[in-house]
């Protein structure tokens, strides 16, 4: 009986781990190298066999897509758009493979979201594709959409309804590797504040817990606050503000979550505190800082660049109309170092602290063709796609 009970203890804690059999199987599917991006992944993220391998839409194009936004208000939303609007939409229109994107955004609300998915389902959109979002609240109206023929995808974050594809980076990972730079920057020890992000997205919460596991490596760091910026500086600002006011200890570091970095930046330099080293993830105005302080930091790291991140969910959205089949529920990629030289070639020479406007990798170093046609089981460039082909 013993054995019989030790047995199921460890497959229990075999399959929390991979997250089962299937799991791990379909793994093996892609090249190592890939592989290494779902290593201390969230274990909720599904990465079973995708139901849309074999997916082939109503229609050839030109194809109308739905975009069912959560938020638009703040500057990564704003960088997303202008690259979905302006770069995105009219190359795909220019190649015959879309007719419009219709948008709809729901202020971080489930409900709103879900009726406007429905909504779109309704109109007749030949696919969804939405941002950062609760991973549980969308998964009937999900089904929904999957049983009327219209398929999902997530990016920037992942959803729990095993008909979606999820399309991310490994945030659990970026987390870590923040606030394990950070750590490093200020010698091991000391006190840090988290800014986190907004409570109950799994991106937020994926972050944290990286960050909290980094902490956790090293006793002589201290966590002596948590904030939520909600990915807003104006937000970060204010509630860096209010915790210095009342938290007169030494602060030594700052790992955040952005867009907060402008905003943190200018509490600090409001404070009269001295400057300390903080996270880095691509905004013009932190990047700047760096540039006229070069000790500040050591490296940026790109989690979540606006631009790449919505070419990610496009890219992925459009092999699928394509019919080119995912093997696997999740496509997560790794996160990415930048150097201060990498910023400086980005920023303009007059560049300004407070400018909202964000580094980018290129899309094809955040999400290469060879590391999208691996995981496809039919790929092809979606851009000279043709019906039939």
């Amino acid at each position: 009986m013993k054995k019989l009970l030790f047995g199921l203890f460890a497959a229990l804690v075999t399959a929390s781990f991979l997250g089962g059999a299937a799991r791990a199987d379909e793994l093996q599917q892609l090249p190592p190298n890939l592989q290494k991006a779902y290593q201390d992944l969230d274990p909720t993220v599904l990465v079973g066999p995708s139901m849309l391998r074999d997916f082939k839409p109503k229609h050839g194009p030109p194809w109308t897509i739905g975009f069912a936004s959560s938020y638009a208000g703040n500057t990564w939303r704003v960088a997303a758009m202008n690259r979905l609007m302006n770069v995105l939409l009219p190359e795909a229109q220019k190649a015959g493979l879309v007719k419009d994107v219709i948008i709809t955004q729901s202020d971080l609300k489930d409900a709103v979201q879900i009726q406007q998915m429905r909504q779109l389902v309704d109109q007749g959109v030949d696919i969804i594709f939405l941002c950062c979002s609760n991973p549980t609240a969308l998964n009937q109206t999900i089904k929904y959409a999957y049983d009327k023929g219209v398929p999902v995808v997530s990016y920037d974050g992942f959803v729990t309804a095993p008909e979606a594809t999820s399309a991310m980076a490994n945030y659990i990972d970026g987390g870590y590797q923040l606030a394990k730079s950070v750590i490093e920057k200020i010698g091991g020890k000391g006190n840090i504040l988290m800014v986190s992000g907004i409570a109950g997205v799994n991106t937020s919460d994926s972050f944290d817990k990286g960050a909290l596991k980094a902490f956790a490596e090293y006793p002589n760091i201290k966590l002596i606050g948590t904030v939520q910026g909600k990915w807003t500086d104006q937000i970060a600002q204010v509630e860096v503000q209010k915790f210095l006011a009342t938290h007169p200890e030494r602060l030594d570091g700052i790992v955040l979550q952005s867009p907060a970095e402008i905003g943190v930046l200018q509490a600090l330099l409001q404070s009269g505190r001295p400057m300390v080293p903080m996270s880095l993830q691509g905004e013009f105005g932190a990047a700047c800082y760096w540039r006229q302080h070069p000790e500040w930091a050591d490296s940026g790291f790109y989690i979540w660049p606006p631009g790449g991140e919505i070419y990610f969910g496009w890219n992925v959205v459009l092999r699928i109309l394509e019919g080119q089949g995912p093997k696997i529920q999740s496509i997560v990629r790794p996160v990415m170092k930048y150097s201060l030289a990498d910023a400086k070639a980005q920023l303009p020479e007059n560049c300004k602290i407070d400018d909202p406007n964000w580094l980018e990798p290129k899309a094809e170093e955040w999400f290469p063709s060879s590391m999208a046609d691996a995981m496809m089981l039919r790929p092809s460039d979606p851009m000279t796609w043709k019906p039939g082909k």
